[in-house]
């Protein structure tokens, strides 16, 4: 095979992938979308604060049912973290809203099976649970306050102003406006993951050309018991880490990984460490200050370890472990055919492109961070006769200076 064959296998496979899944993407997007626009900003905060078990589980629920970006949920469990919620809630938060949405379930389902869904749901709790009972063991509570002092020196970053949380939930339904609010976490979502996505595509169609031989030299598969379940654990996470995909994108990689002979807890490992790839690790950093982003980096390591090993454990323990051959890359990699699933993805189309016309229609740009931002309900400033939108009081700011004194209008 040529170097334009694997170039235009390559592409072929990543489109066939993205084909597999795309309405399942748009589906589970939708829901957090809803989730975002009508749930209470303050009343998260409420639920979030301190660190009692019943903090924990609200931040495991509410991280389920918000957006699956690996980058917007750190970023709002460092907001929640500033205003008080304890270090367990604040990680028990990131892990949720990486493992356990309804996107990142549904294109699992679909690429590689129920099992790996189920799992990686299991695999979630089973982290936020290790990650509780370990968190002394790895931070104490002088470094957690230094990291919170450190957290609020900060650059807040963007924290989008809440849009549409006062209307009652029947006009939240029947009303335009509600449905605006909807569309814009919609188009928000897509456009901080977008890259995300199409990276983890064709990471998986160019790395599926290498062959099962090349995987074969990366895990253990021969050894004595209980070596390759070991090594195919943390290998999987260090994959991860260099891949530099989080997300729904790690998803795609993930199906070629179980295709290339990486073990069931290889793969949930791979998965579960979309927290800690090189990006993340850096902002980590950014918003804690170095000790208490390594000791938070290695207690996730840990977790991400020992969970992968104890999920694996019980599904073979419980005959759920998937059986039979391993998908081929004709399995993966499906065609394009006249089944449900064309209808399924024409519906998700249509879906997607309904969302991005309500925001064009009622939408402006936010000019700082290229935001959409619904202009009734948006913060505003207005210089030389112009009026600007913004998602943020942060935005906001950053334009005032940016302008340099210029005459500004009062932000609304």
């Amino acid at each position: 095979m040529d170097a334009l064959d694997v170039v235009w296998h390559g592409f072929r496979d990543s489109f066939l992938m993205a084909w597999e899944v795309w309405w399942a993407l748009v589906l589970g997007f939708t829901i957090s979308a809803i989730v975002q626009a009508w749930v209470p900003r303050e009343r998260v905060e409420q639920l979030m604060s301190g660190s009692r078990p019943r903090s924990v589980a609200w931040a495991t629920g509410l991280g389920a049912a918000s957006s699956s970006c690996s980058y917007a949920a750190v970023a709002i469990a460092k907001s929640l973290f500033q205003k008080g919620a304890g270090t367990t809630p604040a990680l028990a938060f990131q892990f949720a809203s990486t493992n356990l949405v309804w996107e990142l379930g549904l294109v699992l389902w679909l690429l590689i099976g129920w099992q790996f869904t189920l799992a990686e749901y299991v695999g979630g709790i089973v982290m936020i649970v290790l990650m509780t009972v370990l968190l002394r063991a790895f931070v104490n509570r002088p470094l957690e306050q230094e990291a919170r002092e450190h957290a609020q020196r900060a650059d807040a970053g963007h924290q989008h102003h809440p849009a549409g949380e006062q209307l009652p939930w029947r006009e939240r339904l029947s009303s335009l406006g509600g449905w605006s609010d909807v569309a814009h976490n919609f188009r928000g979502d897509w456009q901080m993951l977008w890259k995300e996505i199409s990276i983890g595509f064709l990471l998986a169609g160019f790395i599926a050309q290498l062959g099962n031989g090349f995987f074969e030299k990366l895990f253990i598969t021969s050894a004595p018991a209980p070596l390759p379940a070991i090594e195919n654990v943390i290998v999987g996470p260090i994959i991860a880490v260099l891949s530099f995909v989080c997300s729904v994108g790690n998803v795609p990689l993930a199906a070629v990984l179980w295709s290339g002979g990486i073990s069931f807890g290889g793969v949930l490992a791979f998965l579960f460490a979309d927290l800690i790839v090189i990006p993340i690790l850096l902002i980590y950093r950014k918003y804690y200050g170095r000790r208490f982003a390594v000791r938070i980096t290695v207690l996730m390591f840990v977790t991400m370890v020992i969970a992968a090993l104890i999920v694996d454990g019980i599904f073979s323990a419980l005959g759920l472990s998937p059986a039979g051959p391993r998908p081929t890359r004709s399995d993966i990699f499906s065609q394009v055919q006249l089944n449900y699933k064309l209808a399924l993805n024409v519906l998700g189309l249509a879906i997607f492109a309904g969302m991005f016309w309500l925001t064009a229609r009622r939408g402006s740009t936010d000019p700082v961070c290229g935001m959409k931002v619904d202009r009734a309900k948006a913060l505003s400033a207005d210089l030389d006769g112009e009026r600007f939108y913004f998602c943020s009081e942060h935005c906001v700011h950053a334009f005032e200076r940016g302008h340099d004194g210029r005459a500004l209008g009062a932000a609304v």
